[in-house]
């Protein structure tokens, strides 16, 4: 399925629009419909109020920055973490087993943790700007790690 390999670039760009579109639909609120409520939800989960705003600034402009590929491993490691701690401090509270609290962060944190370990792919800033830059490292060692 080698064939696969050529549309690669076009995949990750499906994936990083996807997950800005998750991103935004849920950072939104936060930004522009933020009162009290969602800071107490914060609250009664064990998270400082202060965070709603933080939350929707990382979700929104990490998702515009996923869509134009910049700084792509950087936000998507960031977007991994916080799903991280949605599932720690929001969805788990009926513990592991209740996968079905927790099956949509879990979902979108591991398509972020992915991205932040393969990057943008080669249709995005991050290629214009910084150019595949591990592969040009491997190949000046002979391909050698």
């Amino acid at each position: 399925m080698k064939f696969l390999n050529g549309v690669q670039p076009l995949a990750l760009l499906v994936l990083r629009v996807c997950l800005a579109i998750i991103f935004v639909y849920h950072g939104y609120p936060k930004l522009v419909h933020a009162n009290a409520g969602m800071g107490e939800f914060f609250v009664m989960h064990g998270l400082p109020g202060y965070l709603v705003p933080v939350a929707g600034i990382l979700e929104g402009f990490g998702a515009l920055l996923l869509v134009l590929g910049l700084f792509t491993r950087p936000v998507a490691l960031l977007l991994a973490i916080e799903m991280g701690v949605a599932i720690w401090k929001v969805h788990s509270g009926h513990g592991y087993m209740a996968v079905k609290e927790y099956e949509f962060p879990l979902a979108v944190g591991a398509a972020c943790f992915a991205l932040a370990t393969v990057g943008a792919g080669a249709v995005s800033m991050d290629y214009l700007i910084f150019g595949d830059s591990g592969k040009k490292k491997r190949a000046a060692r002979g391909g050698k790690e």
